[in-house]
């Protein structure tokens, strides 16, 4: 016997994933009705559908639709989930997974967010029923729900690019807080005193608030003034966006020194409206990203920015998670493996 997230006892063994026959004792039904309820135009009256389904999200359950391929729980894939395809930081870490998986004969399963937890509980539900061998998560936030299927799904997880409080499993990650910290520290040893910061107000993006809750905190700590924020709702924050926002940081504080984006993107975005408004870079303002994407090293002027080791990321995520799959025999990955950071200074600043 086990307990669930919720504190409720359930039936299924720790460390394996709940059955229908489990979601049935907790409904207080057989097992043939769980599966008649689970398909759709079934004749089951709907005080037992509702007591069905709230078992199921209790549990956690996924319907198995590979179950009978499943004798030896082997198969030959694992899944990853990341907010963006289009976006060259997640990409270079879903090539490191790839990467890193080259002759283990597993192969990867993608899916996208587009930065929506709600998203990813879709995500992760539809690829556990595929029932595979591990799943590897970007950020540390979900929702309960899709806590709970992973807390329930007897296989291997990986958070990236974080480093949750309250871990599912293991982590590969880094503390975007702590970077941005380093970022802002490091340029107000150059002397700059008056920073403005360009990212986004909503939680869709957890790793946007970490920076610039690490934004906030440096400054504070330094007793510098923090409060020079210019946010967009929606991530991830486009360039137009971040020309857009140093416009208005300019116009709100004209004697801003230095503009932190929360992303190279919004960042090169920033410095080609300040090109084209005949204003000069560092000179006239200074402005550093995040990411080091290709182009913060290939515009004019070079960008400063944080480099986080994308793929590195995703390779040692997979390693980690083919170790945990190869059982005892194989050596123990450590629990949590925290990656690097480190400021590349260039002339943006």
């Amino acid at each position: 016997m086990t307990k669930t997230s919720d504190g409720k006892v359930g039936d299924s063994k720790a460390g394996e994933a709940p059955t229908m026959n489990d979601v049935a004792r907790r409904a207080g039904v057989s097992a043939m009705t769980v599966s008649r309820a689970m398909k759709e135009g079934s004749h089951v009256s709907k005080a037992t559908r509702e007591r069905i389904t709230q078992a199921i999200n209790e549990l956690g359950y996924v319907l198995d639709q590979s179950a009978g391929s499943l004798s030896s729980r082997r198969t030959g894939f694992v899944a990853a989930i990341i907010p963006s395809i289009n976006n060259s930081n997640f990409s270079d870490t879903a090539r490191g997974i790839t990467d890193a998986l080259e002759g283990t004969g597993l192969q990867l399963l993608l899916g996208y967010t587009n930065y929506s937890v709600e998203r990813e509980e879709e995500l992760i539900e539809a690829m556990l029923r595929r029932r595979p061998e591990g799943i590897i998560l970007t950020g540390g936030a979900h929702t309960p729900k899709g806590r709970r299927m992973l807390e329930q799904a007897g296989i291997p997880v990986i958070e990236t690019w974080d480093t949750p409080a309250d871990p599912i499993d293991k982590v590969v990650g880094f503390s975007n807080g702590a970077a941005m910290e380093l970022l802002v520290e490091t340029l107000a040893a150059k002397g700059y005193e008056r920073f403005g910061y360009i990212g986004g107000t909503t939680a869709r993006d957890t790793r946007g608030s970490q920076r610039r809750a690490g934004f906030v905190r440096a400054l504070e700590r330094l007793g510098l003034p923090s409060d020079r924020v210019i946010s967009f709702g929606v991530p991830p924050i486009s360039m137009e966006q971040g020309a857009q926002a140093v416009v208005s940081m300019l116009e709100r504080w004209p004697d801003t020194q230095v503009a932190l984006c929360v992303s190279d993107l919004s960042a090169f975005g920033a410095l080609m409206e300040c090109q084209r408004r005949g204003m000069r870079v560092p000179d006239d303002i200074a402005i550093a990203g995040f990411g080091d994407y290709e182009i913060a090293a290939c515009c004019h002027p070079r960008m400063t920015t944080i480099n986080v080791d994308c793929y590195g990321i995703g390779r040692q995520a997979a390693l980690k998670l083919t170790q945990t799959i190869q059982g005892p025999s194989a050596e123990t990955p450590e629990r949590i493996t925290r990656t690097g950071f480190r400021v590349i200074e260039r002339e943006s600043t």
